[in-house]
């Protein structure tokens, strides 16, 4: 627990003096009452440690009321799972030629697509998510945006290329845009098929900037169990999609995300089922001073209760 204003604390003293000064201020009545031999004062000014169990326990009532209001005003804070800010999430999609082979069912990047929904769908209320589409190079496809239905509808309309694969300015992209909301937690959930062979940013200088800005990259690497032929040279030579698995895994790994591969859409849809669960959502100071203000209320009423409601006694 932390104190926004600790040096409230120090307003705790006032207790121990409230209590030396009433024992006087008793002591005090009681030998007025004595002197001038008042049996009726006498008996309203006995001691404090005489006092039957119903004062002493308005006396604690109100110290303990007091106490809580002190503690309020030192602003206490404890880490509370983030749920008031949410976490931007950006989608960053690989739409280069390779991901219109179609060992996935209808094509690789209908599957992904698919399964993104479903990822976007699993997003809490107050999460916000982007998307970012890259081949040659890399293109907002929808902004950061609280409204999923609105990001679901920009990721329908997403299509493939016959460009290459730039995963450096994907990712670059996808960080700048997961930064354009402060105050939120950041991720980016990164899918390939390939590996880097066109942009200007190499993945390693995407990693720096992820790692400058505390952002978490989940990689997926889009793969299958056999070698994908995705067409021929002109020397009819086969041409097959090839996954640069290790550089996913780094990214992920440097980053504090994690790799997942895909090899058919199944696995796909369960990969992006599983990533809103693993997303490190950070904890927040929250403060807790209205508890101890409603903790001061219920003090007072009880008191007032004792002294005035169904048990009070008059004296």
């Amino acid at each position: 627990m932390n104190f926004a204003s600790p040096e409230w604390f120090l307003a705790l003293i006032l207790i121990p003096l409230l209590y030396w000064a009433y024992s006087r201020f008793m002591q005090t009545r009681q030998k007025a009452a004595i002197k001038f031999s008042n049996l009726k004062l006498i008996k309203r000014t006995v001691p404090f440690h005489k006092l039957n169990r119903r004062n002493k326990l308005l006396f604690a009532l109100s110290m303990l009321s007091l106490a809580s209001l002190i503690i309020a005003l030192t602003d206490p804070h404890i880490p509370l799972a983030q749920t008031k800010e949410g976490v931007n999430v950006v989608l960053v999609i690989d739409v280069s030629g390779s991901m219109k082979a179609q060992d996935y069912k209808p094509n690789r990047l209908e599957a992904a697509k698919k399964s993104a929904e479903m990822l976007i769908k699993q997003l809490k209320f107050k999460d916000n998510v982007g998307i970012v589409v890259f081949s040659d190079g890399a293109t907002t496809a929808a902004y950061l945006t609280p409204y999923k239905e609105k990001a679901i509808e920009k990721l329908r309309a997403i299509k493939a290329t016959d460009g290459r694969t730039a995963i450096g300015d994907g990712l670059s992209l996808a960080i700048d845009m997961a930064t354009s909301i402060p105050n939120k937690k950041r991720v980016v959930v990164l899918l390939s098929d390939g590996e880097n062979n066109a942009g200007v940013i190499t993945p390693a200088e995407a990693v720096e900037f992820a790692k400058e800005n505390n952002i978490q990259v989940y990689t997926v690497g889009v793969g299958s169990l056999k070698p994908v032929i995705l067409g021929y040279d002109w020397f009819g030579n086969p041409q097959y999609a090839r996954l640069d698995e290790a550089t996913l895994k780094a990214i992920a790994q440097e980053t504090g995300g994690k790799y997942y591969k895909a090899v058919d859409q199944h696995t796909l849809k369960e990969i992006y089922e599983r990533i809103p669960g693993e997303i490190k959502r950070e904890k927040e100071e929250t403060s807790i001073k209205d508890w101890f203000i409603i903790l001061a209320i219920l003090f007072q009423l009880t008191g007032f209760y004792i002294r005035y409601g169904k048990y009070g006694v008059i004296q």
